[in-house]
């Protein structure tokens, strides 16, 4: 954050008791702004807010600094109430493209969403998907027999896909992960990393016997036929970081857990 004045801070906080007891002495000692006037938002909770607070006020093009109550959250610096516009001052700044994602439904109706971390497609009963894969228009993989598969940015990568077996991806790297979730057939098939641009396209060959939802973060769109994926290319959005917990560090550290 630039110097100067102190910044306009909006707080927002998640409905836990710990959030909403932080929001109210962050207030009391920094005041409070609308999310339309302030210079920074503040994000008070778990990741899964961190998430909600993108899609609600990521239009505004404002950056975002989280606190997490508790354990240090992927997306999220620790929480402190004291020395707050002092580490406004020295954070570091992730820039984040999230997925656009465009579902088809058997109803006919045509349903749009973001994704900051993945747009996975799932099974809906007991019984395998089958799905198509086309990227840029051309089919790479006739018939893909599974319980799911999904599309993740390199910040969702240690999230969801990381969990199915796909890779783990850094920050700037321009790529996506295609990862399948429990492939049958083609029984080797581990999925691939894709340029950023990649536009993926997703069929449900039986849709009627074999139903599949998508879902984009946490928006679910049910009985699709067919899902459209492709970088956003009029949507980006600033976490910013505590230097010593700055993402890309993060994302790092993840690949050497032992």
């Amino acid at each position: 954050m630039s110097s100067g004045q102190p910044p306009r801070i909006a707080f927002l906080a998640s409905a836990t008791d710990d959030a909403r007891a932080a929001l109210q002495s962050l207030v009391a000692e920094h005041g409070q702004h609308e999310p339309e006037d302030a210079d920074v938002l503040c994000a008070l909770g778990g990741d899964g807010f961190m998430l909600q607070t993108l899609h609600r006020h990521g239009a505004l093009g404002k950056p975002v600094y989280g606190m997490k109550l508790g354990s240090v959250g992927f997306l999220m610096n620790h929480y402190r109430q004291d020395g707050l516009l002092e580490r406004l001052q020295a954070v570091e700044p992730a820039v984040l493209r999230p997925l656009e994602m465009i579902a088809q439904t058997e109803s006919g109706a045509s349903v749009g969403s973001l994704a900051y971390n993945e747009v996975s497609l799932l099974r809906q009963t007991r019984q395998a998907a089958h799905l198509s894969i086309d990227l840029n228009g051309k089919p790479r993989l006739d018939e893909l027999i599974c319980d799911g598969v999904l599309v993740a940015t390199p910040a969702g990568s240690t999230a969801y896909n990381f969990s199915a077996h796909g890779p783990i991806m850094p920050l700037g790297a321009s790529v996506i992960a295609l990862t399948p979730i429990a492939a049958f057939r083609p029984r080797r098939w581990r999925g691939a990393l894709l340029k950023a641009q990649t536009e993926v396209r997703f069929r449900v060959l039986d849709p009627y016997k074999r139903p599949v939802s998508a879902t984009a973060d946490s928006h679910e769109v049910r009985d699709v036929v067919e899902v459209t994926i492709r970088e956003s290319q009029d949507r980006i959005v600033t976490l910013l970081f505590d230097p010593e917990h700055n993402l890309e560090e993060r994302i790092l550290s993840e690949q050497f857990v032992v």
